[in-house]
């Protein structure tokens, strides 16, 4: 029997701590001793997860506020002897984890009481004798499972691991513009065109006697003129606007590949157990 009063209804969730100052865990059950009602023991979940289940006894603890100070290593008490949760704390037991940690035994059994009890009170299980019985370890919806939840308010017997999935969409937005403008431009063009002129042709022809008399129609000695009109072809130009041709804006579909990479995150989780404690291999639920 512990030579210190403990309200067991405080010691539930309350961090315990050994000499060095490291954090053990923090308390999941309390053990009562079946003849005086107190707390004698509490169990504490060490381990990655919580998988090592610890008893630690209160006879040489303190209580400051909601931590606890016991005069042990947390590698001490890791590896002190398994004790099943849920069940009840026999007198062999009580007797192993007392020479374990070097203290006198008290003679009695204890007995768990229940963290999942509703309305705020702690029992216990069992007679006021100080005769075995039964575990309290339910709740009051049933049989409570082997593991629960140690991080917060008790859910399930089960750890849910999920991951993220990337899932690809796709979104139209407007990617450019576009549009017609006409607008007017000038060259010079040269064109050949052939175009004729007239020259001035001078023929003289021998006094014949059949020109004889045109010859001598005039005066014996006279002034005379004769003139002849020239004509040429020149070229000129002329514009004329044809159309060429017609031109309107549409649009087409083109498919392409595109690649999409983001993050996504995945929970894992590991058994972190002794070696004592494996029964079996991780196997995928049938």
């Amino acid at each position: 029997m512990t030579g210190n009063t403990f309200n067991a209804e405080t010691l539930y969730g309350a961090t315990v701590t050994g000499t060095d100052g490291d954090k053990i865990g923090k308390v999941d059950e309390v053990y009562l001793d079946n003849a005086t009602n107190q707390p004698e023991w509490v169990s504490v979940k060490t381990g990655l997860f919580g998988s090592n289940v610890s008893l630690i006894p209160l006879s040489s603890a303190t209580v400051s506020g909601d931590t606890i100070t016991v005069p042990f290593e947390k590698s001490m008490v890791k590896d002190a002897p398994h004790h099943d949760p849920g069940h009840e704390l026999s007198e062999a037991d009580e007797d192993d984890l007392y020479r374990y940690y070097g203290i006198s035994s008290s003679g009695g059994t204890v007995t768990e009481t229940s963290s999942t009890q509703t309305g705020g009170t702690t029992g216990y299980a069992g007679t006021a004798s100080g005769t075995t019985g039964t575990a309290s370890g339910t709740t009051d919806a049933g049989v409570r499972g082997a593991g629960h939840d140690t991080s917060g308010p008790n859910t399930d017997d089960a750890m849910t691991r999920s991951k993220e999935e990337l899932h690809v969409a796709k979104e139209s937005r407007e990617a450019g513009r576009a549009r017609l403008r006409k607008y007017i431009t000038s060259e010079t063009v040269t064109r050949s065109v052939p175009v004729n002129r007239e020259e001035v042709v001078v023929e003289r022809e021998p006094i014949t006697e059949a020109n004889r008399g045109a010859a001598m129609s005039g005066g014996d000695l006279t002034e005379e003129e004769h003139e002849v009109t020239l004509h040429e072809e020149r070229a000129v130009a002329a514009k004329e606007t044809v159309p060429v041709e017609r031109v309107r804006l549409g649009t087409q579909t083109v498919q392409e590949e595109q690649s999409v990479s983001a993050e996504v995150r995945e929970e894992h989780i590991d058994v972190d157990a002794d070696e004592a404690t494996r029964t079996g291999r991780d196997r995928d639920a049938r």
